[in-house]
């Protein structure tokens, strides 16, 4: 199995790296692809050493899959590159999110949906993935009417820039600014740019693609994604407002017997999803479960995941597990 680590060199792409490493993926040739300036460059994967290619080299090389996390402008024009040679590529930006003639999948929910022909699939938003992780079984069975989300989001989501103005700040030294404001003892409710609504594009990615994964675009959906000083993971208050009555301990065991998703949810022991916890792994974690006391049917969730494993680096690689095991792509 040839495997192409598309941004090899960039923050989601280390992860993806050492995601493969960690789950035994069928690895027989490893290609680490990034822009021209990364080209010559060295990573390590399984102790042993790779050079880094450019594009057009591991187009040519024709992977078997291709894990794409390099941007937008780099899927958009490189994805169809790679899918004309036979390579399946599994993308991690937000380029074929909404194309309606590509599949965006979360492998708990709607991975059955993907055959051969399925050459570029789209990875959605991390915010998103977590999400719609633990809604999807309550939706199944209670139908999902309206959301209301607010988001406190890793800086680790912009990037290593972002990482880097948080370490400045918190050591009293100037540098690069990847936020228009401090983000040390800070809070930013400004996560990507604001759209003609005067909602963010994060924002808008959990309305559009929750509706899309869930195949629902009945589901009214309001959010608001806040920029937190935390590296560990996304956390999320979601109140949702569900068409049937529903008993918060069937849903407990319900979420508790839900592939991906552990509970944690105990107030005599202070026991409830945080991003420290949550760092490193792959599980989506749900907490603070209970009524909302304010209008029937609704219930309050906190919802957290590490956003650079289930939510970039494990749902890509999860993809391609499925696609190998259901020999979508040959062995």
């Amino acid at each position: 199995m040839r495997i192409a680590v598309v941004g090899a060199t960039g923050m989601v792409g280390n992860v993806m790296l050492k995601t493969l490493e960690e789950r035994n993926f069928p690895v027989t040739e490893l290609i680490p692809v990034a822009s021209e300036r990364s080209v010559g460059k060295k990573i390590t994967y399984k102790g042993k050493e790779y050079t880094v290619v450019g594009l057009q080299t591991a187009v040519a090389m024709q992977p078997d899959i291709a894990l794409f996390s390099a941007g937008g402008d780099t899927s958009l024009a490189w994805a169809p590159k790679f899918a004309e040679v036979g390579t399946t590529v599994i993308d991690n930006s937000s380029a074929w999110r909404m194309d309606a003639s590509k599949k965006l999948i979360v492998p708990e929910i709607n991975a059955n949906t993907l055959t051969a022909a399925d050459k570029i699939i789209a990875n959605p938003n991390c915010s998103t993935i977590q999400m719609v992780v633990a809604l999807a079984p309550l939706h199944k069975k209670y139908k999902i009417k309206r959301l209301v989300i607010s988001t406190y989001q890793s800086i680790t989501g912009t990037g290593v820039k972002a990482v880097q103005q948080l370490e400045n700040e918190y050591k009293g030294e100037k540098g690069e600014m990847a936020y228009p404001y401090p983000i040390h003892k800070n809070a930013i409710p400004h996560c990507d740019v604001f759209e003609e609504n005067g909602y963010t594009k994060e924002e808008m990615k959990l309305v559009r693609e929750t509706q899309k994964i869930l195949d629902d675009r009945t589901i009214g959906i309001t959010a608001t994604a806040v920029r937190i000083p935390v590296v560990g993971g996304h956390s999320e208050c979601i109140n949702i407002e569900f068409e049937r009555e529903f008993d918060v301990a069937k849903i407990r065991k319900l979420l508790n017997e839900s592939s991906g998703v552990t509970v944690q949810d105990n107030l005599d022991t202070n026991t409830y999803p945080m991003p420290i916890y949550a760092h490193g792994k792959d599980d989506v974690f749900v907490g603070r479960i209970r009524r909302d006391l304010s209008q029937p049917n609704t219930l309050n969730m906190w919802i957290v995941a590490d956003n650079l494993r289930k939510g970039a680096a494990t749902n890509t690689i999860q993809i391609a597990e499925y696609l190998i095991d259901n020999g979508l792509v040959k062995k």
